[in-house]
């Protein structure tokens, strides 16, 4: 069983913000920064260490991880893992075992995280999988981007260097590194390393047939 501190009243005194303290579960030990504000249903347990000026919650599970200040965590889940400063997350997203967001960096809504760095200014703003992966600074993950990390057999690393854009829908099969600046075109499927300011493209060439659409309606 957990020990945890039910009142929380040792945190309040420590001006830490606990909105409802009887909807709020902090094992003892968990050590929370002053101006930090906890909404109910959060889960603080472990060796977590939260910072100052804080926005936790509400319905967030932390365990074992280190935040920065001024993080705001919303309906989101992190497992021994590190969050850095001005770094926002959520809401429903999971950070897994083994991940390291740098300062500022977004993980917007059902983006999941797992065993990668995240460089600083970096975001994965939705619908994303970042998962092995080493993530340099001022990335754009789009919407629907996924690192393809398994093979059936074993987990491979993903690179994206400094500055690139992935484009939405693209999949970066791993192991891959794309090139500090480049871009990966949306809907694209990279197998390849794609240098430093080029443009990465992987799918197939559009073909519209005209008139099908009215041939098939019998129009």
């Amino acid at each position: 069983m957990c020990d945890f501190v039910w009142d929380n009243e040792e945190h309040m005194q420590q001006n830490v913000n606990i909105i409802n303290p009887g909807h709020t579960y902090i094992e003892s030990g968990v050590e929370i920064g002053a101006g930090t504000v906890i909404w109910p249903g959060s889960i603080i347990l472990g060796d977590t260490k939260i910072g100052e000026n804080c926005v936790i919650g509400p319905n967030s599970r932390l365990n074992d991880t280190t935040i920065g200040n001024g993080v705001k965590i919303e309906y989101s889940v992190a497992d021994k893992s590190s969050i850095g400063d001005g770094t926002t997350v959520g809401p429903f997203a999971y950070i897994r075992p083994g991940s390291a967001l740098g300062k500022n960096v977004k993980i917007g809504d059902f983006v999941e995280v797992k065993n990668a760095v995240m460089g600083d200014g970096s975001k994965a703003s939705h619908l994303a999988y970042v998962g092995d992966a080493d993530v340099g600074a001022n990335v754009n993950f789009g919407c629907g981007a996924i690192t393809v990390n398994y093979d059936g057999k074993a987990k491979h690393r993903t690179t994206i260097e400094d500055g690139a854009f992935v484009g939405s829908n693209s999949n970066l099969v791993a192991p891959v590194t794309v090139g500090k600046g480049a871009f990966i075109a949306a809907g694209s499927t990279i197998t390849e390393d794609v240098p430093g300011d080029a443009l990465g493209i992987g799918r197939a060439r559009q073909a519209n047939v005209e008139g099908w659409a009215a041939k098939r309606a019998g129009r």
